[in-house]
């Protein structure tokens, strides 16, 4: 891998964040109402218009939208996310505190996604009983479909008032992330087992394969040994686009389970139109969801030399 490929991937990456951030500008520029007005104008604050109007200047609210956009993109560059309209203090004090538990329960969610595909996928392949086999298969189609809402509220019923497995009452710091965990990893690992799926059949296929059989080596130690690393390669691209939608999903279950994190943030923020807090948490899932991706596109080489080589290694 050469360093042209390098700069050419992260400029790739910078450009995507740049994008991110203008779109998010726009939208949110184009909210009908202003965040101050909604917020101080009101009778029982007894503000004045020269008070109001000093507020707006002190927000930047006033300015021309394109110097709100200059003004806003120097701020992000050195990592100030301006203030919070309705906490009242600066954006990245509420990023630090509800930050962490998201991107742990996104990590989570996208360990264990992975991990159930890739188990839905070995079971598929190694049993034979062909009823049982199609039954594996058609289970990823079931798992996409479901709602993450209403697998939330399914886990918490049966699980923990039914079963009394996992508490939902003051549960542990861990046991607290076992059920959003899941409500995470189900949906997220149908298309991931069914990339596998395909690609482990494909692999099976292949002539080393049939060499290794003749070798006298057994179906589980192909299929581990010889299959399942070329059949990875295309699920790490896809488990890093769907890393954005951990984060997307994250703000629906930490709804359902009542997390503090991104989700109660945006949540809050939405309500009061908090554009400030807003335009943060749309840059910081936009900068997971790039790092992620640069990542994997980096790797890509290294795990398949003939893409190594493509890229000039």
């Amino acid at each position: 891998m050469t360093t042209s490929y390098l700069w050419r991937r992260i400029g790739q990456a910078l450009l995507v964040l740049w994008a991110a951030f203008t779109t998010s500008f726009v939208l949110l520029q184009l909210m009908p109402g202003d965040a101050v007005l909604i917020k101080f104008l009101n009778p029982d604050l007894g503000l004045g218009p020269e008070q109001i109007a000093e507020i707006q200047a002190a927000y930047g609210t006033d300015q021309p939208a394109w110097r709100q956009y200059l003004h806003t993109l120097g701020q992000f560059l050195t990592g100030n996310f301006g203030y919070s309209l309705q906490a009242g203090v600066p954006v990245r004090e509420g990023l630090a505190t509800n930050l962490p538990p998201t991107l742990r329960l996104a990590a989570l969610g996208l360990a264990a996604a992975l991990l159930l595909a890739l188990g839905l996928a070995l079971a598929a392949s190694v049993v034979r009983v062909r009823a049982v086999r199609a039954l594996l298969q058609s289970l990823p189609s079931l798992f996409v479909s479901i709602p993450v809402f209403w697998l939330g509220i399914m886990l918490i019923q049966w699980v923990s008032f039914r079963l009394g497995w996992v508490p939902v009452i003051n549960p542990g710091p861990w046991q607290g992330l076992i059920l959003p965990t899941l409500t995470l990893a189900v949906p997220i690992s149908a298309p991931l087992a069914q990339i596998l799926m395909r690609n482990l059949d494909a692999a099976m296929a292949q002539p080393y394969v049939a060499v290794a059989r003749a070798k006298g080596a057994s179906q589980l130690h192909v299929l581990l040994r010889h299959a399942a690393r070329n059949a990875l390669l295309p699920v790490l691209t896809m488990a890093g686009v769907l890393f954005g939608e951990l984060l997307a999903g994250a703000v629906v279950t930490e709804a359902v389970f009542g997390l503090n994190g991104l989700g109660s943030l945006t949540q809050q923020a939405v309500g009061n139109q908090d554009t400030a807090v807003l335009q943060a948490v749309v840059m910081v899932s936009a900068t997971a969801f790039v790092t992620i991706n640069l990542i994997v596109d980096l790797l890509y080489p290294w795990l398949d030399p003939r893409l190594r080589y493509a890229a000039g290694g």
